[in-house]
């Protein structure tokens, strides 16, 4: 049997297989306070997937969600920014 394969490493190289650029680091840097309040919203609902929510279970879902759209808004706003327009 003989082995068929790619000559040049371009075509051969896979995506996932480079560190990421510094651009998408910032990009991640600037949305991590996003990411993070999607987290707690997150470990919030999960804590009470197997139960009836409590009066606190409650509190706490509608504080995380309430966290959640306002980095969404601080994001949307830095970004209308940076951009001189609406996002």
């Amino acid at each position: 049997m003989k082995h068929i394969g790619a000559a040049q490493a371009v075509v051969t190289a896979d995506d996932f297989d480079r560190e990421p650029t510094a651009a998408e680091l910032d990009a991640i840097e600037r949305e991590l306070p996003l990411i993070l309040a999607d987290v707690d919203l997150l470990d919030a609902q999960i804590m009470t997937i197997d139960r009836t929510p409590t009066a606190l279970d409650t509190r706490r879902i509608r504080r995380a969600r309430r966290r959640v759209l306002a980095e969404r808004r601080t994001l949307a706003n830095r970004t209308a920014d940076v951009t001189g327009g609406a996002a």
